[in-house]
């Protein structure tokens, strides 16, 4: 099947939000637009990362999917969890002792990706409709239980999963559905009354748009049901908004950044959390942001170079191929220039 680049080029969009969104974090405190920013962002782009990656899970569930799988997320889970940890105390970060099972930072999502896939060996053998209420329902009750928390990234994996499920369900021509012209001109007036209502409404706990906090945590232990219902239907919408404006088309060098995109996300946390660390930047206005913009943008560049992708396919792929190829060129470039 042919490749489809709006699938790439919506990763690249959504890669770069999850960098600028991490190195724009600790500013929103100090800031009602800084907040704003930050809280848009967060209601769409996780979820629709994850409904990607449940879209290209359709070959989900026999054995050797699942092996291949743990050794595809689990193994580079393991070395990036030691190396982070090594990594924080070096760097003075507090949480560094963190324990294996407690995952450092943005690690959570290996960890639930793989238990997604997991999931979705059972939930698949329901009709579609079924099996996306049953996920939904489940993801609202574990908010009531205290005990479903970080630890395992129980709370995101139950939490997140319908998303996962729904990508798994839709077909292409389903997605791209979201192209349509009434969709788009529908999108652009959703995204802009939500962005005014987060800058209006009482502040809200951004807890709830990261899922790793039961509502009692949270502090609406009775009705958190209805507030985690609310924002699935928040981000399944913001999702559709945001999708609609992707472009379909080949952009060259930039969709292909979107088959890079699991380095940018393991790698880009050594670098959001040295400037943290040592308060390189600050926010004083939209030039400055734009500049924060800039430099997440850089980011994603750099950590989808071939020489990063080279150095760190070992840990990320367990694979050195790309090494390979560099050694095999540098030896046919020094054979010709010899026989030249």
């Amino acid at each position: 099947m042919k490749r489809n680049s709006f699938f790439d080029n919506a990763k690249v969009l959504l890669i770069f939000l999850v960098v600028f969104g991490h190195i724009i974090q600790p500013f929103i405190s100090d800031s009602k637009g800084m907040n704003t920013l930050y809280m848009w962002i967060y209601t769409f782009h996780m979820p629709a990362f994850i409904l990607l990656s449940g879209f290209f899970a359709k070959g989900s569930g026999n054995k050797d999917y699942i092996l291949k799988l743990a050794k595809r997320l689990l193994v580079p889970y393991l070395i990036f969890q030691i190396l982070y940890t090594i990594y924080y105390f070096f760097i003075g970060k507090e949480g560094w002792q963190a324990g294996i099972f407690y995952p450092h930072w943005s690690l959570w999502f290996l960890f639930s990706l793989f238990c997604w896939h997991i999931l979705l060996s059972w939930y698949k053998k329901l009709p579609a409709l079924l099996s996306i209420s049953l996920a939904v329902l489940v993801g609202i009750i574990v908010g009531y239980f205290g005990e479903i928390g970080h630890t395992f990234s129980l709370s995101r994996t139950f939490a997140f999963f319908p998303f996962f499920l729904i990508g798994f369900w839709l077909t292409e021509k389903q997605v791209m559905w979201v192209k349509h012209r009434l969709v788009k001109i529908s999108s652009v007036i959703v995204m802009t009354l939500l962005a005014v209502a987060i800058y209006y409404l009482p502040d809200i706990n951004t807890g709830w748009l990261l899922a790793a906090s039961s509502y009692g945590d949270l502090g609406m232990e009775q009705y958190g049901g209805i507030a985690r219902f609310l924002f699935y239907i928040v981000a399944a919408v913001m999702t559709i908004s945001i999708l609609a404006w992707i472009p379909h088309i080949n952009l060259g060098w930039v969709t292909k950044l979107g088959t890079r995109t699991l380095y940018v996300y393991l790698l880009h946390g050594f670098i959001v959390q040295f400037f943290r660390q040592n308060n390189y930047f600050e926010v004083n206005g939209v030039i400055d942001v734009l500049g924060l913009a800039a430099i997440s943008a850089l980011i994603v560049i750099v950590l989808s170079s071939k020489p990063v992708l080279r150095l760190w396919q070992p840990f990320i792929e367990g694979e050195v191929t790309l090494l390979k190829q560099t050694i095999k060129g540098e030896r046919n470039r020094s054979t010709t220039q010899t026989e030249s």
